[in-house]
């Protein structure tokens, strides 16, 4: 997979899933201002991929017309527990670098799985993604779009039962690589 189709990929999945859905209420405005940056790193160590990470957050830092950033993982961390290990280290690198308090990370992967639902559930596809992401958001800017977003710890619950309604066909055939829909 190129890079270019990587991130053609990513942005079909976010139109059609992430904003086509209203799965990220605030995802819109940004898509459509073109402040959504999307990378990929191609590297399979987790160093190389977080020092990846890290490049992007200082670039976020000193590129204010740039609001978040979707790091995709090309060709790392396809097992979902080494992404785990790798999303646990990114946010110790968070902290170990002054990043808390002014960004965090969205998680998405391909298998990713709660661990408090079962298997097969279809709430998984809340945070299933073509590829392995780490998503860089500004703290500051989220605090700011919750304050206007009634009742936004119902973000998550509606999401899941969204999700149940869409069934997981719906996902399945968006999230596979032989997509005709893009």
């Amino acid at each position: 997979m190129t890079s270019q189709s990587a991130i053609e990929q990513t942005l079909n999945w976010v139109d059609k899933v992430i904003i086509g859905e209203n799965f990220c209420p605030f995802a819109r405005k940004e898509r459509e201002s073109d402040r959504i940056r999307t990378v990929v790193t191609e590297e399979t160590d987790n160093a190389q991929i977080l020092q990846a990470l890290l490049d992007e957050m200082e670039l976020l830092e000193n590129k204010s017309e740039i609001e978040t950033t979707l790091l995709i993982i090309n060709k790392g961390v396809k097992d979902f527990f080494d992404y785990l290990d790798l999303v646990d280290l990114a946010n110790r690198l968070i902290k170990q670098e002054d990043f808390e308090g002014i960004f965090q990370l969205a998680t998405f992967h391909p298998d990713y799985l709660f661990a408090d639902a079962p298997a097969d559930a279809t709430s998984h596809f809340t945070n299933r993604s073509p590829f392995p992401m780490l998503h860089i958001i500004r703290e500051e800017s989220l605090e700011k779009a919750l304050e206007t977003f009634p009742n936004p710890e119902n973000i998550p619950v509606r999401n899941i039962k969204h999700a149940e309604k869409l069934g997981k066909a719906f996902f399945q055939k968006l999230l596979s690589p032989n997509d005709q829909s893009k």
